[in-house]
């Protein structure tokens, strides 16, 4: 079943693929690059997958946790025919300086926020005006 990846990175770790498309950035000053197709599919998952990187460096900033580089991928399924989505899952990972136990309370906490993801998982209506 095909996953329609994304990856989208930050800091250390932006993308220096020729094709990564590059876009500025609040948190960071040389901006974010992202890997992507530029079908539905993989749209949702780059939603997704971007609300989760400026929320590692929003939630870290109030943490007081130094951030180097993040990068996010997120994948998923969907029902062949129906475009039922099976769910996306997403990967973070991190350059900083912290400790392993404030990364992971890091993690949790965009989990717990991330305004995209939350809005994904509680489901929403979709209607053409």
């Amino acid at each position: 079943m095909e996953q329609f990846p994304v990856v989208v990175g930050a800091g250390s770790f932006r993308s220096v693929d020729d094709e990564a498309i590059r876009f500025p950035h609040r948190w960071t000053p040389e901006g974010v690059t992202v890997e992507a197709a530029f079908t539905g599919a993989h749209l949702l998952h780059l939603a997704a997958a971007g609300c989760v990187l400026n929320d590692v460096y929003r939630e870290a900033d109030g943490l007081g946790v130094r951030i180097d580089g993040v990068r996010v991928s997120a994948e998923g399924g969907f029902d062949t025919g129906t475009w039922v989505s099976h769910g996306i899952s997403y990967h973070v990972e991190l350059d900083s300086p912290a400790s392993a136990e404030e990364l992971a309370r890091l993690l949790a906490r965009v989990d717990e926020v991330a305004e995209i993801p939350r809005a994904i998982r509680a489901g929403t209506s979709v209607r053409r005006r």
